[in-house]
C-alpha cells in the first residue's frame, strides 16, 4: 500500500515537472516596438538631407538626445566623425562637416548665419554630370553619400543599377518609385530610406541620369 502511494507521488511530481518544463520552452513572446515618430527638424542646410538619408539608416532621432546639451559646431562635427571612424558609417569628410553644422544649428549653439556653418554646408561634388540641375539634385538629396558612379559604396553604383535595369521597359518608373518610397532587399539588407522631398519630375530626372550610366 505504501509502495503504491509512493509510485503515485512520483508520477504526480513528474507530471507537474514536465508540465512546467514544457511551458518554459514555449515560443518566446514577440515584442513589437511602436513606429518611429521623432523626426529631424527641417532646414535649408544641406546637412539636413544628408542626416535624413544617412544617419537614420543606423539609428533613430532619439539617439541625438543622448548627447550633452549646448554642444558647439566643432563638438557636433566630432560626434559625427566618430560615427565614421568608430562605427564605419559611410560618410565623406564633407558629409561630416555638413551634418555637424546642421546639428549644431538645430540642437546646439550655432546660428544658421555663422560663417563656419555656411562654409561647412557648401557641399562640393566632383563633376558627375554636365547638367547642373541633375548635379544639384544629387547633392541636395545626399545621393552621392550612398552611391558612386562606378563603384559600390553603401549602395550599388549607378553603373550597376543601369546594367541591371536599363533593358526593362518600366525601368525609369521603377527607379522613381524606389527613390520616393524607399525599399530594401533588391541590393542587400541595407534599406534605402524614402526621399520624401523629391517630386515626380525630379525623381524622373535622376532616374534617367542613372540609366544613362
Amino acid at each position: 500500500m505504501q509502495s503504491t502511494k509512493t509510485v503515485r507521488s512520483i508520477l504526480a511530481f513528474c507530471l507537474i515537472f514536465f508540465t512546467a518544463s514544457s511551458s518554459s520552452f514555449a515560443a518566446p513572446k514577440q515584442i513589437i516596438l511602436p513606429p518611429e515618430t521623432a523626426k529631424l527638424p527641417k532646414s535649408e542646410l544641406a546637412g539636413y538631407q544628408l542626416a535624413t538619408q544617412k544617419c537614420m539608416i543606423c539609428h533613430s532621432v532619439d539617439y541625438i538626445f543622448y548627447q550633452p546639451p549646448g554642444m558647439n559646431q566643432a563638438q557636433w562635427t566630432a560626434e559625427v566623425a566618430k560615427m565614421k571612424h568608430s562605427y564605419g558609417a559611410a560618410l565623406s569628410e564633407t558629409d561630416i562637416k555638413s551634418i555637424g553644422a546642421y546639428l549644431a544649428v538645430v540642437y546646439g549653439t550655432a546660428e544658421i548665419t555663422d560663417s563656419e556653418v555656411l562654409a561647412a554646408s557648401a557641399i562640393s561634388l566632383a563633376k558627375a554630370d554636365s547638367k547642373p540641375q541633375t548635379q544639384e539634385l544629387l547633392t541636395s538629396n545626399g545621393c552621392m553619400g550612398c552611391h558612386a558612379i562606378d563603384k559600390k559604396m553603401l549602395g550599388p553604383s549607378f553603373k550597376d543599377i543601369a546594367a541591371k535595369y536599363k533593358q526593362e521597359l518600366q525601368a525609369q518608373n521603377m527607379l522613381v518609385t524606389s527613390m520616393q518610397k524607399g525599399g530594401v532587399g533588391k541590393w542587400g539588407e541595407i534599406p534605402m530610406p524614402p526621399m520624401a522631398n523629391l517630386n515626380a519630375e525630379q525623381a524622373k530626372r535622376l532616374a534617367a541620369f542613372i540609366l544613362e550610366q
